[in-house]
């Protein structure tokens, strides 16, 4: 399909043989609007079609753009050698080259007429240009929708042509003729001055008309403002997650405290503990009462008594069970002794002079009886 587009000629200086060169801009990346009907679709109004920038600066379409013909008005037809002679009023300098989103033509008009129709406002240069139309719709990267790819882009010829007509449907390149749809303008006046056309920029889904720069601003604008928007939800959900950490915490903490209190010994346990404590100590006593129980773990005393009872060689190998079971054992032997029982258990000794005391006691009260019966005088 055949294509125009425009921007307005500026930077322009004449040389000493009268020529005039100029720097233009034409043919920008990013969605261009047509119209349906100019895009062999009538179910459309307006047909958005996307110019990815692989495509708008890809080798083969720059360099098909250097030398090409400037023409007044767009030819009826694609410029060719048979037609050149007679349409051709200047030409593309040098090699078309990339400058920001647009392609920057290096041109020169050589014709007196095409550069006094210049000079008499004739400030449009308009790209003639054909390319291959891929209708697979989609979404550029800043998200914006497209019904449309123009892919392998040739240009033909660039055309000097009169301001677009005024209006919210005027036209950039509205002289061509043959060379099909030409992009509808986003601004209801053009100003000649301007090197640049305006854009249509979507912001929160409304589109907006606005130059370069106002485009490039509102761009940022619109990341900084999706940055932070970033930043914040991101800070909210690292805020969420801290919290929901934290709960975690609390919850084991408060698992912890259930278990160390379901485990912690009752008061009945503890008096058990002693006692069995209290008579341990007593056995391993009654066992070799040379045995240090301070600070000695229970097993510790058991293989204690063991040792001393049975020698160390039994107990040097054996495990905690086994001397538990050598300790029951020696344990039955172990009976506490009973003071009273061993004092008398061999008959009451006496000590050696109170026992002749007690003879001599003895003696002088059998004697009195024997001589009680008798007066004092025989007594005497």
């Amino acid at each position: 399909m055949q294509f125009t587009d425009a921007a307005t000629v500026a930077g322009t200086r004449r040389t000493d043989d009268g020529y005039l060169i100029a720097e233009a801009r034409a043919v920008r990346t990013g969605i261009q609007l047509y119209l349906g009907s100019e895009m062999d679709m009538a179910d459309k109004d307006v047909v958005r079609v996307y110019r990815p920038p692989e495509e708008v600066f890809a080798d083969a379409s720059l360099r098909s753009a250097s030398h090409m013909p400037v023409t007044i008005d767009h030819p009826r037809d694609q410029v060719s050698a048979d037609n050149w002679k007679k349409l051709a009023a200047g030409e593309v300098s040098t090699l078309a080259k990339k400058d920001g989103e647009w392609v920057q033509f290096p041109l020169i008009l050589k014709d007196s007429d095409a550069i006094g129709a210049f000079e008499a406002g004739k400030r449009e240069l308009s790209a003639g240009y054909t390319c291959v139309i891929d209708w697979t719709p989609g979404t550029t990267a800043d998200g914006q929708d497209y019904d449309a790819v123009q892919r392998n882009i040739k240009f033909n010829h660039l055309a000097l042509v009169d301001r677009a007509r005024a209006g919210s449907q005027a036209r950039i390149g509205d002289s061509a003729i043959s060379w099909g749809a030409a992009p509808i303008t986003v601004a209801d006046e053009r100003n000649p001055q301007m090197p640049d056309n305006l854009r249509n920029v979507m912001v929160d889904g409304l589109s907006v008309s606005t130059t370069d720069q106002g485009a490039q601003a509102i761009e940022k604008l619109t990341k900084d403002r999706d940055a932070l928007q970033t930043r914040i939800a991101d800070a909210d959900k690292a805020h969420n997650t801290a919290i929901a950490t934290k709960d975690e915490e609390i919850g084991t903490l408060k698992a912890d405290l259930k278990k160390a209190q379901d485990a912690a010994p009752k008061a009945t346990d503890l008096d058990k503990m002693v006692a069995d404590r209290a008579a341990l100590v007593e056995t391993v006593k009654l066992i070799d009462a040379k045995i240090d129980v301070a600070g000695k773990s229970d097993a510790d005393l058991r293989r204690a008594a063991v040792v001393s009872k049975l020698g160390d060689e039994l107990a040097k190998d054996a495990s905690d069970a086994e001397i538990g079971g050598m300790f029951k054992a020696i344990a039955k032997d172990a009976k506490p002794t009973d003071p009273f029982r061993a004092v008398v258990g061999d008959g009451l000794k006496v000590n050696g002079d109170l026992r002749a005391q007690a003879d001599e006691a003895r003696q002088k009260h059998i004697q009195s009886l024997r001589d009680g019966w008798k007066s004092p005088v025989d007594a005497a």
